[in-house]
């Protein structure tokens, strides 16, 4: 289990890749926004589980402050914003199972939250300065991304039942991908590695409106009942309490993206599974980070586009490749020193779906 006391060790470059669209490990400042709809009467409880929460989170390294502001319009409406030193302390923390109990007590009195993330760019006074060690901790220029938001779900399975999970999986129509005037499903991916499941899905738009779409999908609801009888963690996707803790626990957040900015009409699709010794995922994401940036820069790499995935010591890395995938040996001795013992593999695709536009 990752701790919170986990540290990446520096930033991977303090002048940002144009390859890479999206990187949590640049080692710039964090402000995290959650949006919070209180059921009507409960803005007194609310008010009570924030200052609760707010006096743990306070010990959390990396935590540097927090607001807490209701709607002058709605007073159901409330605001946090939180800021942190970079990014890799908040998300080993908030995918932790310590978020998970310490955010409980919100739950009764919350209809509704959305968390946004963002690395701050500029602020008021110019750029801020780390004086102990005379880095920026602003992030040095803007991404730019290719408008698609890159997401995974990840879970087990009881052992012996693979191959009737990965048939469920794979045998059921595709949602529609049009979600609203904004938001559609631009392709899912999904692969499995023993009793693992990995489900990685490239959206435009509105990631939680996606979601909730394809949540709603009688066809996706019918493979998820399915396979409840099969899965390592019960669940009761009736019960709103039981479907957010599992698909909480079940989130696998994209930590880095990178393109080699080339297109292949024959590009294939892999999955690799990297199981991390204890606290070590942030680290060990960090490492694939910095290969997949020096690589992208080569023009006879293999790797088109890489997106790295990681939560507590579970991490996956999302490649397309031309040809076939072909693993750096350079930093072998590194990988294995923060690897749990089992080797590197690749997972077993099950299905592998675009819509017809994307």
């Amino acid at each position: 289990m990752t701790t919170t006391s986990e540290r990446v060790t520096k930033p991977l470059a303090q002048q940002a890749s144009q390859r890479v669209s999206q990187s949590v490990f640049d080692g710039s400042r964090l402000r995290v926004v959650l949006l919070v709809d209180v059921y009507d009467g409960a803005q007194q409880q609310f008010l009570e589980a924030y200052e609760q929460l707010c006096n743990q989170v306070a010990s959390v390294p990396g935590h540097v402050s927090d607001q807490l502001c209701q709607s002058i319009e709605n007073p159901s409406q409330w605001l946090i914003t939180s800021e942190w030193e970079s990014a890799p302390p908040f998300l080993t923390w908030v995918n932790s199972e310590e978020h998970v109990r310490m955010v409980e007590p919100l739950h009764s009195c919350v209809r509704d939250t959305r968390s946004l993330r963002f690395h701050i760019v500029r602020e008021t006074g110019g750029p801020a300065v780390d004086t102990k060690a005379g880095e920026r901790r602003l992030q040095a220029s803007p991404r730019i991304g290719d408008g698609l938001i890159r997401h995974a779900l990840t879970f087990t399975v009881k052992p012996g039942s693979e191959e009737t999970v990965a048939k469920i999986l794979a045998d059921y129509a595709s949602p529609e991908p049009r979600v609203d005037d904004t938001t559609r499903l631009c392709r899912t991916s999904l692969f499995m590695h023993g009793n693992r499941v990995v489900r990685a899905i490239e959206v435009r738009g509105d990631l939680l409106a996606a979601l909730r779409h394809v949540a709603r999908q009688p066809a996706v609801r019918a493979v998820e009942e399915a396979i409840n009888p099969y899965l390592e963690q019960d669940r009761d996707l009736d019960d709103p309490e039981s479907a957010r803790v599992f698909f909480t626990r079940a989130a696998l957040p994209a930590v880095h993206h990178v393109t080699a900015g080339q297109e292949s009409p024959d590009a294939v699709r892999h999955a690799l599974y990297y199981p991390a010794r204890e606290g070590q995922g942030m680290r060990l994401a960090e490492l694939l980070a910095r290969q997949d940036e020096a690589a992208a820069d080569d023009p006879h790499a293999p790797v088109l586009r890489s997106t790295i995935f990681q939560r507590d010591d579970i991490v996956v890395r999302l490649v397309d490749v031309r040809g076939g995938l072909d693993t750096d040996a350079s930093h072998a001795a590194e990988l294995t020193a923060l690897l749990d013992g089992e080797a590197v593999s690749g997972m077993e695709l099950v299905t592998d779906r675009r819509s017809p536009d994307a």
